[in-house]
């Protein structure tokens, strides 16, 4: 993702939204976790941000998204 992307997205959602609303990181995934039914499964993301467990693995269609978010677990962390 370009800088210039980053910051027009920062930008938007400062003067839409407000300043606690922007992000301190903004990075491009190469997609989300979503159940059989396509549903998005934000909480996965978020317990391994978190350092839990991802409870229910086989109910995800595409399961092997999870692995670039554990990659990505240190640099979030910094």
């Amino acid at each position: 993702m370009s800088e210039e992307l980053k910051n027009k997205v920062k930008k938007t959602l400062r003067d839409k939204a407000s300043p606690r609303h922007v992000p301190a990181i903004i990075l491009e995934m190469p997609s989300a976790p979503y159940t059989l039914n396509m549903k998005k499964v934000e909480s996965a993301v978020t317990n391994i941000i978190h350092g839990r467990p991802v409870l229910e693995q086989d109910a995800l269609a595409n399961p092997e998204v999870l692995d670039y978010f554990e990659k990505i677990v240190p640099e979030l962390q910094k």
